[in-house]
């Protein structure tokens, strides 16, 4: 008798362990959850994390999204319980968000922080390359010729070109004061940080720093070569940055100020049109 009861056990146990194997975890596999407000349907991104200790709610400007940091042992239930009560608090969020600005023409953007009005135009025989700068009658413009269909992603290049040239002769002038030069120099569209500095030596930036005024995106540049020589936020560190920037201050001030209003500027990988 007894060895039939272990027999049993032992049965049960292999067959506990096989379901285990199988089994859908909901928690681990569901990303987001959706509930409606008012007709809106708000989409929330859902990210577990083992130090939280209760649900919180936060809607990021740069990216236009909302996302719920929750337990890891929370359910689905509670987490959709939570949204829905704080609903009417998201809504309001999104609402304020700043409207996205694709680049279209006769729409205005910053360029080194001047606004210009973007236009679709033939180009002139004076002129070279499908995108220019032009100022006339007290209006600046960045043109572009061809079809319309290319115009949006032809702008786009053509800032990214800028932020690009702006940057490597920025870091340029750095190195040569710090005696340290990057192994590589890579634009990105991040939504958190607008400069990092690897280990090994790599700078990355954000293209959208070629909307800012020039002293925002020298002060980047600045901060991110003396990380070639100090990889920390120490003092001496940060003595470095502001003997190559003395703006240094000034441009923390604009970022906080106005950074977030950089983001809202043409469309992101990823997203269609309207």
């Amino acid at each position: 008798m007894n060895d039939g009861r272990t027999h049993l056990a032992k049965k049960a146990a292999g067959l506990n362990a096989w379901l285990k194997v199988f089994r859908i975890d909901d928690r681990a596999e569901t990303t987001a959850i959706e509930v409606t407000h008012r007709g809106q349907r708000l989409k929330v991104a859902l990210k577990r994390n083992g130090a939280a200790r209760r649900f919180t709610l936060r809607v990021r400007g740069a990216t236009s999204d909302i996302v719920l940091t929750m337990p890891a042992r929370a359910s689905l239930g509670q987490a959709r319980d939570f949204v829905e009560a704080h609903a009417e608090w998201l809504a309001n969020r999104i609402a304020r968000l700043p409207q996205r600005a694709p680049f279209l023409p006769g729409a205005t953007i910053p360029l080194r922080g001047v606004e210009h009005m973007l236009r679709h135009c033939p180009r002139p025989a004076t002129r070279r390359g499908p995108v220019w700068v032009e100022d006339a009658d007290g209006i600046s413009s960045i043109c572009a010729s061809g079809e319309a269909v290319h115009f949006e992603r032809r702008i786009a290049a053509f800032l990214r070109e800028e932020a690009r040239r702006d940057l490597e002769r920025a870091v340029r002038q750095y190195a040569e004061k710090t005696g340290r030069r990057p192994i590589s120099l890579t634009l990105r569209d991040t939504a958190t940080r607008w400069g990092s500095c690897s280990a090994k030596g790599a700078l990355n930036f954000s293209w959208r720093l070629i909307l800012a005024p020039p002293f925002v995106l020298d002060y980047l540049a600045a901060h991110e070569s003396a990380h070639l020589r100090h990889h920390d936020h120490s003092d001496l560190f940060w003595a470095l940055t502001i003997s190559l920037c003395p703006q240094t201050a000034k441009a923390e001030a604009w970022l906080k100020a106005h950074g977030a209003e950089l983001h809202r500027y043409g469309r992101r990988v990823g997203e269609s049109a309207a």
